[in-house]
């Protein structure tokens, strides 16, 4: 990427958790970081928010909520709903517990209440009773249980020369706000709706207690993808076409033909160079794809792309090339 790429702002377009960005701190100086959802922005809000927190409030608070035996604050909102299915019966109260604590913690400033939540979801995921999000979570194990739920503080970034820029919104509307050097994207292309996936995360960060249904104990549909659907082609086009950037970085793995329908991808490969051919110069480069998988996709041929676009310059081919390995 150093090679093809150089500017001074980055703009993570679908951020996801922020990985992209924390592999990039050191290589921008300003950073526009964008996801749908809630947890993901308090994430972003934890580990990259410019205010100024209380280490020593925090591990204090972190000792606090280590020791909590039984419920003070809280109703059984979270051990009714997810008790005995994704944590134990024990560790449902606890985290929502601690959560109802935060909530009411009137000594904590907003990014320290964000390093807070965050620490607790990253706690949480680390012995959740699934295969790495929340659809479903594993029924052979609900019988047996354990407590093992700690609270564990995340390590957020001190990059006080650095300025970052938090959204949560709608990424085809964004763009067109949005000036930058460098636009990184990786959007969600498949049919999984990650506010689905990720719905008890979801909850816990909004705290608003929704009614809850079905096995996985979700709450009614809200801030659903149109990626995720038929539309999507239309979708990146249209995002690619209102990018106010120098460059266009765009991650892409090929599982447009799997038997898992929920993984089968609603823009093609094609369809991609397409629309960034429309606005610059391309190059393709390609490796081997490590990704999520239920058995039900043929992993034979399985890639990944990354597209560099220059903005601007036209040249009818594509050059490809290979990714080196880190």
């Amino acid at each position: 990427v150093d090679e093809y790429v150089k500017g001074d702002s980055f703009f993570d377009v679908f951020a996801g958790t922020g990985v992209v960005t924390k592999e990039f701190v050191n290589d921008f100086n300003h950073f526009i970081i964008n996801d749908f959802l809630y947890s993901n922005n308090v994430i972003y809000k934890a580990f990259f928010g410019t205010q100024k927190y209380d280490i020593k409030k925090l591990l204090n608070l972190k000792q606090v909520y280590n020791e909590i035996t039984n419920r003070d604050y809280d109703d059984t909102y979270l051990e009714d709903n997810y008790g005995g299915k994704f944590f134990s019966n024990y560790d449902a109260m606890k985290i929502g517990e601690i959560r109802e604590r935060i909530e009411r913690n009137k000594e904590i400033n907003e990014r320290e209440k964000s390093i807070l939540i965050a620490s607790l979801l990253y706690s949480l995921d680390n012995i959740a009773n699934t295969v790495g999000h929340y659809d479903a979570y594993r029924k052979s194990n609900n019988n047996n249980l354990v407590d093992r739920f700690k609270f564990e503080l995340i390590n957020p970034l001190n990059e006080s020369e650095k300025s970052f820029s938090i959204f949560r919104k709608d990424s085809n509307q964004l763009v067109r706000e949005i000036k930058a050097d460098v636009a990184f994207i990786d959007p969600p292309y498949n049919s999984r709706q990650y506010s689905r996936f990720y719905h008890v995360l979801e909850t816990i960060v909004k705290w608003d207690k929704p009614a809850l249904s079905g096995v996985a104990m979700k709450p009614p549909s809200e801030n659903m993808s149109d990626y995720s659907k038929v539309s999507a082609p239309k979708m990146f086009d249209d995002l690619i076409s209102h990018l106010n950037v120098k460059y266009i970085i765009v991650t892409y793995n090929n599982t447009y033909k799997p038997k898992s329908s929920s993984s089968k991808n609603k823009i093609t490969h094609e369809q991609i160079i397409e629309s960034l051919m429309k606005v610059g110069h391309t190059r393709q480069f390609e490796h081997s794809y490590k990704f999520f998988n239920t058995g039900k996709t043929d992993l034979k041929d399985h890639k990944e792309f990354v597209f560099i676009t220059e903005v601007g310059v036209f040249n009818d081919n594509i050059n490809e090339g290979k990714l080196e390995e880190k």
